[in-house]
């Protein structure tokens, strides 16, 4: 944006100083003539028949106060443009780290020194957000190489398969035409996951009064033939939790939690355990399942997009697209919660969502 030039910060704090001396001195002078001077008999006598009187008192003065109100003018002009580039050279480290930001280097701390004030109170607060700025940058490169990697590695598959097909015509049609259509599937799971996870991040929808217990409820009814299958107990309990946003994404959150939650699990008799409860002005939902144990240095990565774990990938039908997590943490981030994964002593997880009440 371009802006017409003006005085500079440091020029205006400097007449700033040189106006405030310059003021300063008319009063003192105000205050001698309005308490001594005026005072003094102007005749020819003076004060009680002895000389001087008001005239050479003023004569004598005037010239004195002339030079003293210049001095204290650039007295105020020099100390103020000294002091002034005193007080502004910390703005100055601030503004180049700025441009430094601006031109892409995110990387540059500008970690002023001195005790706590204004300034060094701005630029820890500058510091922090060029950290959580390159974070996100990073996390984005990551995210969309990853994204790009994950969405080629279907197109390969079916560009192959149809090579194979071309070339050998005696093949069997129903096998490609049926893994050409899994391929297909994936890659519409993995692109409506990807639409689902940029839409939370956006936190673009109406807020509306949302009954967590009554959305555990209805994500458990929707698995139920899934951990059935996989014999797998499933059990929601807890009380009523009401907060604020939207009901499809907190649905989805649900679900996504429960079904990772019966995916990775035991082979067979496990169980998945969903509370849902209120604790003042925040809602609690609870989602615990046996399982392996899971590394604890493995836990902080599985929110990540496409960050599944080596102990944790499955290869049946419900492999996923590694963006399960990912959603629910943008879920919950979009509606302003928390999201804490524990990995259980015993094996599995236990996944804590705390989300603030509807007011």
């Amino acid at each position: 944006m371009r802006r017409r030039p003006g005085l500079s910060a440091r020029l205006k704090l400097t007449l700033s100083y040189a106006g405030f001396l310059a003021v300063a001195g008319v009063l003192l002078l105000a205050v001698v003539w309005v308490f001594l001077l005026r005072y003094v008999p102007d005749n020819s006598k003076g004060l009680l028949g002895i000389a001087p009187n008001r005239y050479l008192l003023v004569r004598t003065f005037a010239p004195a106060a002339a030079v003293a109100m210049v001095a204290l003018l650039v007295f105020g002009l020099v100390g103020g443009w000294i002091l002034a580039g005193r007080m502004l050279a910390p703005l100055t480290q601030i503004t180049d780290a700025a441009r430094r930001a601006g031109n892409g280097s995110l990387s540059h701390r500008i970690r002023m020194k001195g005790r706590q004030d204004e300034f060094r109170e701005l630029s820890d607060a500058f510091d922090a957000m060029l950290e959580q700025l390159e974070s996100h940058v990073a996390e984005q490169q990551r995210f969309a190489a990853n994204a790009s990697h994950e969405l080629r590695t279907p197109l390969a598959i079916s560009q192959t398969l149809l090579d194979v097909a071309r070339k050998d015509p005696t093949r069997d049609r129903g096998e490609l035409f049926e893994r050409l259509r899994a391929v297909n599937t994936r890659a519409i799971d993995l692109t409506e996951a990807l639409l689902l996870l940029s839409r939370s991040d956006r936190g673009s929808f109406a807020p509306e009064r949302v009954d967590l217990s009554l959305v555990a409820e209805e994500a458990a009814e929707t698995l139920l033939p899934l951990a059935e299958q996989r014999r797998i107990t499933l059990d929601v309990t807890g009380g009523a939790a009401r907060t604020s946003g939207s009901a499809e994404l907190l649905l989805r959150m649900v679900v996504n939690l429960v079904q990772n939650a019966i995916v990775h699990n035991l082979p067979a008799d496990g169980t998945v355990t969903v509370r849902t409860e209120a604790h003042g002005d925040t809602c609690v939902l609870r989602v615990e399942n046996t399982g392996r144990p899971v590394p604890p240095e493995l836990v902080p990565t599985l929110t990540e997009p496409f960050q599944r774990g080596t102990e944790r990938v499955r290869t049946d039908e419900h492999a996923g697209v590694g963006l399960g997590l990912a959603i629910v943490h943008s879920i919950v981030r979009a509606h302003d919660g928390t999201l804490d994964l524990v990995a259980r002593p015993a094996g599995g997880l236990l996944v804590t969502v705390r989300l603030p009440g509807a007011p």
